[in-house]
This record gives structure tokens, C-alpha cells and sequence, in this order.
């Protein structure tokens, strides 16, 4: 009998993520954050096909950051899943096969006896790709039969382009023009809690959400609203898990959704106020975080931590910050010194001298230094 469980446990389908909770709420913005490899994405591209065929007839757009992500293979592989399931031909009603990509376009297309795509231009035309490190060349083209926008994979533990946002709203600006009808989906793994969509857009609960909740924000007087989805973990047990079962933290990212947070050094010593010899702060996405200098046992190190309280001498205390400041005590970048207090500062991290409150502080903080290495 027991046997008998073990198969039928084995042929149960894995669940994936499902559109049918967010798209209740109606939003304009869909905002939705989790696992890899949950179906996020599909989910996406198959309520446009549908769209397409069965409800307004809209064609999509694919946003990505970088033009590399859809050019060329790349592009192209976007609908394999999809295809591979046969969700084209079964969603329009037999009418076409597959999807062809072709100059920044996606097609609706059937094939001849050796697999060549047959499409029309004119007719067939599905889907639009866009890259915001492009926004320029889009701008004097008109897209009014577009309805409904993938931005994918908008959450990266690497780098954002600058005002990134903005190059994003100008896409936006670009596709929907004067129209109200356009829904827009922004899909992100949990690589990273840091993401500034989050902040230009106001999603002030996002870093709190439980997984499996849906959080609508308003703005005002304006029809704008905004869902943010933080998917429920499956729980699928898929057969490719067995790649990720190392007793490694992140791995949790890419299995069950939980926030990518990398490993950092904790405070190696026990110390007390008296061995703190200066202090410092550094505010970055809306949180303070208190640096202290700590000289213990001759040997020296700086240790940083959340600040609970309010800053209590912005005019002197040395503070780091993106945002600009008249103040000559406020800079926006650690590395580039201006007197010999801030060339300690940066020296303690230029010889991995720096610990950590916890991983969570220490991934905000490597967050900020990679933008203040740019500036």
C-alpha cells in the first residue's frame, strides 16, 4: 500500500502560480514578487494570448532592462514553455501553432513540412519587445492596440540603470499615450530587498509582506492603484529541487520564495559603549543604520547596526547619504573621502574590517555601496 502512495505522490501535477487572486482587485499596476521558476511569467504571457483571442484583442509588450535580453535567442525563447504546452493552438481555437520572433516583434504563425514559420506582418502581429537601456528609440512610434505590459524580472541584485524609474515611466508613457486601458504586470524574483520601484512607487509594506498576502495601494484622488502579490511558496517538491537541497540559506530564494539575503560577518568580540571611539551613519531606503568605530584588545573594526532613534546632530555627526545635502558633514558616497576622518571610514572597508548587526543589515549596506561605487 504504501508503495502504491509513493507512486501516486510521484505523478501528482506541481501547482504554479495562478493570475486569479491579483486580478480580482482590478489594479492598474500588478505587482508580483516570488520564487523562480513559479510561473509567474507564463501566467502573464498566457492572459495576453487569451486577451488576444478571447477578450479585448490587445497586443503585448515585453519590457526588459537590457536590449541583450530581447534580441536574438534570447527573445526568442520567451514563449517556449508556452508553445511547448500548446497553449497557442489551444487558445485560438486551432487558428495558429506557434509564436515567431523577428526584428523586436512576436508573430502568431503556423509552420510548412520543414518547421519555417509562415506569418503575416500585417496580421499576425502579437507582441512588442522594448528595453528601457533603448527607451530613445521608441519614443516617436505609436502602439495603440497594445493593452497589456510585462515588465520581467524588474527586481535584480545587480545593477539598475540610472533613473531607471523614470526610464520606465517614459516606456509607459510611450505605449499607452492618452489611453486608460492598459494593464501592466511587473514580475520580480526575490533576489533582493532592495529595489528603488519600491520606493518611487510607495510600496512602503513591501519588505513586511507575508507570502501568500495582496497589498492595494491608493494614491489620493487618482484612479491609480497599485496590487502587490508576494506569492505563496508551492511547496512542489519539483524533481529539479534535488539541485538546491545544499544547507546553503539562499537556496530558499530560488525553492520556496523566501528574500535572496547573502551571508555577512557578525561582531567577532563582546564590546561596550567605552570601546566605541567614533560613530558614524549611513541612510539608505528610509532606514538609519548607526557605523561604530570600535577599538577592542588593540585591534580595530567598525560594527553597524539599525539606529532606533531619530539622528540627534545633523549638522555635525558625519553622514552618508544618496540624496543630496547642502551640509558640508553629508556626503552621498563613502568612497570618495573629502578629509582624513572619512579616509578611515572608508579604509575599514577596503580591508574587510566592517561587521554586521545581522544579514539583513548587511545586504542593505553592500546595497549601498554598490550605488555610492558609482557615483
Amino acid at each position: 500500500m504504501s508503495e502504491k502512495k509513493g507512486l501516486f505522490r510521484q505523478n501528482k501535477k506541481p501547482k504554479y502560480y495562478s493570475l486569479d487572486r491579483i486580478l480580482k482587485h482590478n489594479a492598474i499596476y500588478n505587482v508580483i514578487i516570488g520564487e523562480r521558476s513559479n510561473g509567474k511569467t507564463y501566467s502573464v504571457l498566457k492572459y495576453a494570448i487569451n486577451e488576444y483571442f478571447n477578450g479585448n484583442g490587445g497586443e503585448l509588450a515585453i519590457i526588459r532592462r537590457w536590449q541583450e535580453d530581447v534580441r536574438g535567442q534570447r527573445a526568442s525563447g520567451i514563449f517556449n514553455a508556452i508553445l511547448e504546452n500548446g497553449e497557442v493552438k489551444k487558445l485560438s481555437n486551432g487558428e495558429y501553432e506557434g509564436i515567431h520572433y523577428y526584428a523586436g516583434k512576436f508573430y502568431f504563425c503556423n509552420y510548412d513540412e520543414q518547421r519555417k514559420p509562415i506569418y503575416n506582418i500585417d496580421t499576425d502581429l502579437f507582441a512588442h519587445a522594448f528595453a528601457l537601456s533603448a527607451t530613445e528609440h521608441n519614443k516617436s512610434i505609436a502602439f495603440p492596440r497594445i493593452k497589456t505590459i510585462l515588465f520581467d524580472e524588474f527586481i535584480t541584485r545587480g545593477t539598475y540603470l540610472p533613473d531607471e524609474f523614470i526610464l520606465f515611466m517614459n516606456t509607459i508613457s510611450t505605449i499607452v499615450r492618452q489611453r486608460s486601458n492598459v494593464k501592466i504586470f511587473m514580475l520580480g524574483n526575490t533576489v533582493n530587498k532592495y529595489c528603488p520601484y519600491f520606493a518611487e512607487m510607495g510600496l512602503s509594506h513591501i519588505q513586511k509582506m507575508k507570502q501568500g498576502s495582496i497589498d492595494v495601494y491608493t494614491y489620493g484622488s487618482s484612479p491609480l492603484t497599485v496590487a502587490v502579490e508576494y506569492c505563496s511558496s508551492l511547496n512542489n517538491s519539483k524533481d529539479s529541487d534535488i539541485y538546491f537541497a545544499f544547507d546553503n540559506p539562499k537556496l530558499k530564494m530560488i525553492t520556496e520564495g523566501s528574500w535572496e539575503l547573502d551571508i555577512y560577518p557578525h561582531c567577532p568580540v563582546k564590546f561596550t559603549p567605552k570601546d566605541i571611539i567614533f560613530i558614524y551613519f549611513i541612510i539608505f531606503d528610509g532606514q538609519i543604520y548607526q557605523c561604530e568605530i570600535v577599538e577592542k584588545d588593540g585591534e580595530m573594526f567598525t560594527y553597524i547596526h539599525i539606529k532606533t532613534t531619530p539622528l540627534q546632530d545633523e549638522d555635525n555627526d558625519i553622514i552618508y547619504s544618496l540624496e543630496h545635502s547642502h551640509k558640508m558633514n553629508w556626503s552621498r558616497s563613502i568612497y570618495k573621502p573629502t578629509n582624513e576622518i572619512m579616509k578611515k571610514i572608508l579604509y575599514f572597508f577596503q580591508v574587510d574590517k566592517v561587521f554586521y548587526q545581522n544579514n539583513e543589515v548587511g545586504d542593505a549596506i553592500n546595497n549601498y555601496l554598490n550605488i555610492a561605487k558609482k557615483l
